[in-house]
């Protein structure tokens, strides 16, 4: 569905005031528990999987490529903080405790 048609339905009949007007085809969580589908969930799982179905799942390779970006920015923010970890470790052991790190 594209934007215009989420801000603007075009809804053929009312819909009753306080409840948002229905569109074709699309059943709700309640109406299919009701006819059976899920008939052994609690009302809030029958929901939770009706929000299931409306999420729009990534392809493999998006979700490939996004967890090469989750790495490689992974390990490059690791290898910085160990530089800084490192230097504030050669920095106390030479200036503040006047040891030599090599002997």
């Amino acid at each position: 569905m594209n934007r215009a048609l989420r801000r603007h339905p075009v809804v053929s009949r009312q819909a009753p005031k306080g409840r948002p007007p229905r569109l074709p085809g699309r059943a709700s969580a309640g109406a299919r528990a009701a006819r059976g589908g899920l008939r052994f969930l609690p009302q809030f799982a029958a929901e939770i999987w009706a929000e299931l179905r409306k999420v729009t799942w990534p392809s493999r390779e998006t979700t490939f490529h996004l967890t090469v970006v989750v790495v490689v920015v992974a390990v490059t923010v690791g290898a910085i903080l160990g530089g800084i970890d490192a230097a504030f470790a050669w920095l106390i052991q030479k200036l503040l405790l006047g040891r030599s790190l090599f002997g």
